[in-house]
């Protein structure tokens, strides 16, 4: 199996499944240098680890990083980090009865039709515990983008419940089990997944993440652009199935006059943007406005209500999951989504510190 890196000047290569014995990532391209022990990784996997409440799988996983080459003494040296954290908590037993079965929603059929055999624990490859080893990397990149840019992700809708934006609140965001910044919708999603979860089925969510202080001039026009590799990024963490950058879809039903960050000068010859409509990218080039992504993340489809496929002898079945399953799989992805905001970002610093040279404020 190919293509298990990504990112170009900051690349990362994840490897592991489910229930194998580890799963773990090489981070290459990080300048020396820079102080990083597992200390400064740890609390960004805590945030999305299982087992958290009861909204999420009840897999118990300490999910303790090593670092396990790539920095000595405390700094960066150049070399290739290497990142593990072992699996203790596997039940493999939870998918005996499904190892001939396919799951609808899941990537059982396709693993099939492409490799001619799969790894039915988990999931196997396709599990969402890879995430882990992206929210890794993602604390190493934020330590190359620096203090000064702050990336932040919240659960904005979950099912078809979305939030208050007039209460948006981001300190709300620690506060709850859903990573959800108004309070009172937090209280109803409670009860929407307690229902959910009864009746053995499970809700997808919208996930937002924005990136504030990122200097302009990160990205590149064309076959670079900052907002398609965000896209690119995002689409590829597990059950995600549609990005927009700022407004979005939204934007296609506005005016253009209504669209137009339009611009004025402030009094100290800087410029200021009226709107951020594009969020915060425009030709594929950071304006230095807030990056905005939005992804959209499907129903959980290991869920206990019987449903209809095949098995491996091309016989009609019903088919139920049973085991420890995310009944919203959308609430642990917004640290996997702020993870892959960071990545990117560092990618595209390196890159344009390689072409350009150092960040300047930009001048008209």
């Amino acid at each position: 199996m190919s293509h298990n890196s990504f990112g170009h000047m900051f690349r990362v290569t994840s490897w592991g499944e489910s229930h194998g014995p580890a799963i773990g990532c090489v981070v290459d391209g990080v300048p020396p240098g820079i102080a990083l022990s597992e200390a400064d990784i740890q609390p960004f996997l805590d945030r999305r680890r299982p087992g958290q409440s009861r909204f999420t799988t009840q897999r118990r996983e300490a999910d303790e990083v090593r670092i396990l080459s790539g920095v000595y003494q405390g700094q960066t040296t150049g070399t290739p980090i290497a990142l593990q954290i072992e699996n203790t908590d596997q039940r493999s037993k939870d998918y005996a009865n499904i190892a001939e079965r396919f799951r609808p929603g899941h990537a059982d059929i396709a693993y099939h039709w492409k490799y001619g055999i799969r790894d039915p624990r988990g999931g196997g490859r396709s599990s969402a515990r890879e995430t882990a080893m992206r929210v890794a990397a993602g604390a190493i990149a934020r330590k190359i983008i620096g203090d000064g840019v702050m990336i932040r992700g919240a659960l904005v809708q979950m099912g078809p419940h979305g939030i208050d934006r007039s209460r948006f609140d981001w300190s709300e965001v620690e506060r709850n089990p859903f990573f959800c910044p108004d309070a009172q919708a937090a209280v109803a999603w409670a009860e929407a997944l307690d229902a959910v979860r009864r009746d053995g089925s499970s809700l997808g969510a919208v996930v937002e993440v924005v990136a504030e202080g990122v200097p302009p001039g990160l990205g590149a026009p064309v076959y670079a652009k900052l907002d398609a590799d965000l896209a690119q990024a995002m689409i590829s963490i597990n059950a995600v199935k549609a990005v927009e950058i700022g407004d979005g879809f939204a934007a296609a039903a506005l005016r253009g006059e209504q669209n137009a960050d339009e611009m004025r000068m402030n009094p100290d010859g800087t410029i200021r943007f009226l709107a951020n409509h594009a969020g915060g990218i425009l030709g594929g080039i950071a304006t230095g406005q807030p990056i905005v992504v939005r992804f959209a993340v499907k129903p959980t489809s290991s869920i206990l209500t019987p449903v209809r496929s095949v098995d491996a002898e091309g016989n009609d079945i019903m088919i139920e999951t049973k085991g420890r399953h995310d009944p919203c799989v959308g609430i642990r992805a917004v640290p996997v989504g702020e993870a892959m905001m960071a990545c990117v970002l560092a990618d595209h610093w390196l890159r344009h510190r390689g072409q350009i040279g150092a960040m300047g404020t930009p001048t008209l």
